[in-house]
């Protein structure tokens, strides 16, 4: 049982076919809308359906690079790549998350376009009723999407749930404006509302950007997870551990490393501090639900003021 997420995390094996899953049907999803809103904005005329079409144009890009990269993630480490290539996953939310802020400079400059230059929709019921379409499938898609990014600690599927959940937001905002347009013969309605997409594909792409690159500098793990791994360490102090220092930790992938000192104290057996040295390391794994921990033993003399446990002598 993880004591991270508070339920059972999936195997390997079983992590690896849900990224691949959720990753195919997003690319399947995002075709299939692309297609449809395409169909819709060259019937209607509507700059909003065609931003739209270029949104999800770059989520299926994004879907794709989601999918390579959860299947490179999932290759085991090599010669040239000891610590595997789970960060080829924060690379690919990078990646995602460059489109996603491409995409919405080009929708806002096609917006400003029309809002000078003029236009008009029409036929607005096939819009309406393709967006609506698209609303829902991104909607659900996402959802599920989401799971598995969650249950796997995917950032790759994570970046590509934000990109179809702002795309369901989006295709909102467009559905509400083509009504309205039908309703009041407002043609700037629907630039404005591109307008609204292209900021709030903006704000998302940012947010995936800035949790991408916190990994790929090597960000320490959340204090509440670091803390966590004290209160691990702590409960082996009858098991003579005496003390600890130098603990590093970061993420790659959905993977998480480990790094610490163990100090013993004064007539620990190198063979008891070594065996008590795994079952700390099958302690922090098992608290985060999954980690690549590296512990460096040491002896009571190396404890310095401010590092003894206190369950220590």
């Amino acid at each position: 049982m993880s004591v991270l997420a508070g339920q059972a995390k999936p195997g390997a094996g079983e992590a690896k076919t849900i990224k691949r899953r959720t990753a195919t049907l997003s690319i399947v999803s995002n075709t299939t809308l692309i297609l449809l809103k395409l169909v819709a904005a060259t019937v209607t005329g509507s700059v909003a359906l065609l931003t739209e079409a270029v949104h999800s144009s770059v989520d299926l890009i994004a879907s794709v690079v989601a999918y390579y990269s959860v299947r490179k993630a999932a290759e085991p480490a090599d010669a040239g790549h000891r610590y595997g290539h789970d960060k080829v996953e924060n690379l690919a939310a990078a990646i995602e998350a460059v489109l996603m802020l491409v995409g919405s400079v080009a929708i806002a400059i096609e917006a400003v376009r029309r809002l000078v230059h003029g236009g008009s929709t029409h036929t607005l019921g096939i819009g309406i009723a393709v967006i609506t379409v698209s609303a829902f499938v991104n909607t659900v898609v996402s959802t599920v999407i989401g799971r598995g990014a969650r249950s796997t600690n995917s950032p790759a599927l994570e970046g590509d749930a934000s990109h179809l959940r702002a795309d369901a937001l989006s295709s909102g905002v467009v559905m509400v404006a083509l009504i309205l347009v039908d309703i009041t013969h407002t043609q700037w309605i629907d630039p404005v509302a591109a307008l609204v997409v292209a900021a709030w594909i903006l704000f998302a792409g940012i947010r995936v950007l800035t949790r991408a690159g916190q990994v790929l500098i090597d960000e320490s793990l959340p204090s509440d997870e670091n803390d966590r791994i004290g209160v691990v360490i702590s409960g082996f102090g009858e098991r003579g551990v005496i003390g600890f220092h130098e603990l590093r930790t970061r993420r790659g992938g959905s993977q998480r490393y480990v790094d610490v000192h163990l100090q013993f104290v004064s007539g620990t057996s190198l063979e008891q501090a070594h065996w008590v040295a795994h079952d700390v390391k099958d302690a922090i794994t098992d608290a985060l639900g999954g980690a690549d921990v590296l512990i460096h033993i040491e002896p009571e003399e190396r404890v310095r003021a401010g590092q003894r446990l206190p369950t220590g002598g």
